[in-house]
């Protein structure tokens, strides 16, 4: 199967899988996901994505109708069905149908999804010549912390950079960067990464934590609220994420970061991570 989807315990062709119209998924955005890729064939911190699909499934009420023992069971049968080179795994569990209605329903049960589809990289030309970014307000919600399906902040903001030619959105409250539409974002000045701290602002990402990692190896690491003026003053810039690995980041909002090149920090970085995940 070229991609296969995975809807309350049965697997299929990704075309046949549906889910009621009621779904609070899709009537309100309740539910939460997690998005995974493969390194070899093999999930790539799969724990630690289960862990925060967990996190924010207690964060919302919503009670998860697997175990990460079995979760990892499925998404691990899901990749050998699927028998792709390279994969991404989207995981998703939603309140479950009921008519629509704001309160809790007395009884019902969740909606599990997974997709998996071929995984495509970033073509190394960007990573070469490094990407532009454009700056937007962050009008989401109090707990990014969350992940959650509601998105449509995230939609709107990343569509209105990519129409301005930039590759991400990267957001800002009351003065100070919080994290990209797609992505955290981090900032080099005097050789040390810095980004915002872990907190309802920002949703961790489990790329942010390696990432973080391999900077304090170097003693390179200050969790720290960075203000615009000093992102577009930055040495460096750079994006990470699951599907995005680490991206320098040369322009924001037609500004030249640094030499207008990706930096030292950010190359020596993404070769620690190549290392990590090969």
């Amino acid at each position: 199967m070229p991609a296969i989807g995975y809807v309350n315990g049965k697997f299929g062709p990704l075309e046949e899988a549906v889910v009621s119209v009621e779904d609070r998924g899709f009537q309100f955005g309740d539910g939460v996901y997690e998005v995974i890729r493969t390194y070899g064939g093999r999930p790539f911190h799969l724990d630690a994505h289960l862990a925060r699909l967990e996190r924010s499934a207690k964060a919302i009420g919503l009670a998860l109708p697997q175990s990460i023992e079995a979760w990892r069971g499925l998404v691990e049968e899901g990749l050998r069905l699927a028998a792709l080179p390279e994969s991404k795994v989207y995981l998703q569990v939603t309140r479950g149908a009921a008519p629509r209605d704001h309160r809790f329903p007395p009884s019902t049960s969740p909606t599990t999804v997974m997709t998996i589809r071929a995984m495509h990289p970033v073509e190394p030309a960007l990573r070469e010549s490094g990407v532009e970014a454009a700056t937007a307000e962050d009008q989401r919600w109090g707990r990014c912390d969350i992940k959650s399906v509601n998105l449509l902040p995230n939609v709107l903001v990343r569509q209105a950079a990519l129409e301005r030619g930039a590759f991400e959105a990267i957001l800002v409250r009351d003065g100070e960067v919080t994290e990209g539409a797609v992505s955290n974002v981090m900032i080099v000045r005097g050789g040390i990464v810095q980004t915002a701290p872990e907190g309802p602002r920002i949703l961790s990402g489990v790329t942010r934590s390696l990432v973080l990692d391999l900077a304090r190896s170097l003693g390179r690491v200050r969790e720290r609220a960075v203000t615009v003026e000093e992102l577009y003053a930055a040495d460096e810039v750079f994006l990470t994420g699951t599907t995005i690995e680490i991206l320098p980041v040369v322009r924001i909002d037609g500004r030249a970061i640094g030499a207008g090149v990706p930096g030292a920090v950010t190359k020596s970085l993404y070769g620690l991570f190549q290392r990590l995940v090969r």
